[in-house]
């Protein structure tokens, strides 16, 4: 009997014993969890940082096949390549966009002159008039509209769509024409050592609506601005987009600024792969 009973409180033990760990347990759970929640929250700007950077760029569901194959690499603080300067003066007056796609190409091994690229790309001949107060000129979507080699005539640029074409020529599939993505995919682009051709205003910052204009093309009505620009992006940084302005203007300026230029702009913006 006494064996029996002792069984039986050895028993009881064992089972008190088992259901003390699991109450311990889980009140060892609900601390660590407590525990940890309070470290991240006095932490949380340098986890926001750390997050910040070893993120993909942009949310998988967003994202195109190639743009999703990009965003799984991790975004530097900083990136900045030395890419030789071309300037555009004194032979190109309004050759930004060809002189910028000379670097690029010459980056990329490619050496073609700035003067032939301005022979070969895509024009838009229609002639500059003005009628009952309404501009009539060409369309820089279509090709470089006006004179690029002197301003003694009318004359404004090119967009990316006739830039991406002549680069095509030379560097053929390789040749990415960006427009239309979010600026964070010029900062990928960035990260895999590939200078970023774009379209912007020789302010680097957003331009107020007076520095804008309408004219009429065969394609129908659109906006310009007479301080449109082109550089070649080369590097960032915390506060900075880096540059080779083919006007020597600047190397640098705020990246807010930057990007609030380059989306007026239209979002415009090349590289090769």
């Amino acid at each position: 009997m006494a064996t029996v009973l002792f069984y039986i409180s050895s028993k009881q033990k064992i089972a008190w014993v088992k259901k003390s760990f699991i109450i311990y347990g889980f009140i060892f759970s609900i601390t660590a969890i407590s525990v940890l929640t309070l470290f991240v929250m006095e932490h949380k700007a340098a986890f926001k940082q750390l997050i910040q950077y070893t993120i993909p760029v942009h949310e998988d569901n967003q994202l195109s096949p190639e743009e999703r194959k990009l965003s799984k690499h991790t975004i530097q603080k900083k990136v900045k390549m030395d890419v030789p300067k071309i300037e555009q003066l004194p032979e190109l007056p309004r050759g930004c966009e060809v002189t910028s796609l000379s670097m690029l190409l010459r980056h990329n091994d490619i050496r073609i002159d700035k003067i032939e690229l301005a022979q070969q790309v895509k024009k838009d001949p229609t002639p500059y008039t003005k009628k009952d107060g309404e501009i009539f000129f060409g369309n820089p979507y279509r090709g470089f509209v006006g004179d690029m080699y002197s301003f003694d005539t009318p004359g404004m640029g090119v967009y990316h769509k006739p830039i991406a074409a002549l680069a095509k020529r030379y560097a053929g599939d390789r040749v990415k024409d960006l427009t239309g993505n979010d600026f964070k995919t010029i900062i990928t682009e960035l990260n895999h050592k590939r200078p970023v051709w774009v379209i912007i205003n020789t302010t680097y910052d957003k331009l107020p609506e007076s520095q804008f204009t309408t004219w009429n093309t065969k394609d129908g009505k659109i906006d310009i601005t007479m301080k449109q620009h082109s550089v070649l992006i080369t590097g960032y940084d915390e506060n900075y987009i880096y540059f080779n302005d083919p006007l020597n203007f600047a190397e640098k300026a705020p990246i807010d600024e930057f990007q609030a230029a380059w989306e007026q702009m239209g979002k415009q913006a090349i590289t090769i792969d």
